[in-house]
């Protein structure tokens, strides 16, 4: 069974005349990396946006498990059942790593036994150990915080993974350190990752490439 589906699905911005997005019927299931592709104007971030219910479809539904998410709290849907990992990571620079980890728990109002503990899990499950989780976000390379924006999505343990560029800022290395996080989240942890990147390394890595075109 999908945990999104797309049913025809379309967005137009409020007083532009031409169509972002145009009947989309995707489906996305649990256990699989799925990238998004396409040109610049294509509607890749506009289409991330949907499904972490930041924008309301001008047309067409999206479903988790069934459900309309328009009929699901929005706040709720937003803060347990997906989480996103931004482009430029939206770090909190004055707080450290494990800080930034617990204030998305807290957000998410689920109860965590011992929260200090689960942040550092989180982290660790990312391969960020205590002492760098301590550090404060600019003592942080560009890798290691986006590794804090990952463990930070996976806090509330959500299902859906959603990721904007995730290694657009990295280099080799480090974006290959960043793929095989993702590899484990999907294919042991059965977590829906989908990724929008022009990255052809992160393309390779993906169990299915959705391919958006701009609307004519």
């Amino acid at each position: 069974m999908s945990v999104l589906k797309l049913e025809n699905l379309s967005y137009t911005y409020q007083g532009a005349p031409i169509k972002v997005l145009d009947h989309l019927n995707y489906e996305f299931e649990n256990g699989k990396i799925y990238c998004i592709m396409g040109k610049s104007g294509a509607g890749k971030t506009t289409l991330l946006s949907l499904l972490s219910g930041l924008t309301t479809p001008t047309d067409g539904k999206i479903f988790f498990k069934d459900q309309d998410i328009s009929q699901i709290n929005k706040y709720n849907y937003r803060s347990q059942m997906v989480g996103v990992i931004f482009q430029g990571y939206n770090l909190l620079p004055h707080l450290t790593a494990a800080e930034n980890v617990q204030l998305s728990m807290d957000i998410s109002e689920k109860i965590f036994p011992d929260k200090v503990r689960h942040g550092f899990a989180a982290l660790a499950k990312v391969e960020l150990g205590e002492e760098k989780a301590t550090r404060r976000i600019l003592k942080l390379s560009g890798g290691e915080q986006q590794r804090v924006a990952i463990a930070r999505a996976l806090s509330y343990d959500p299902e859906i993974i959603l990721a904007d560029e995730p290694t657009g800022n990295l280099d080799g290395e480090t974006q290959e350190g960043i793929i095989t996080i993702f590899k484990k989240l999907a294919h042991e942890e059965n977590k829906c990752v989908i990724i929008v990147t022009h990255s052809p390394e992160v393309a390779k890595a993906a169990d299915v490439l959705y391919e958006l075109t701009p609307v004519s």
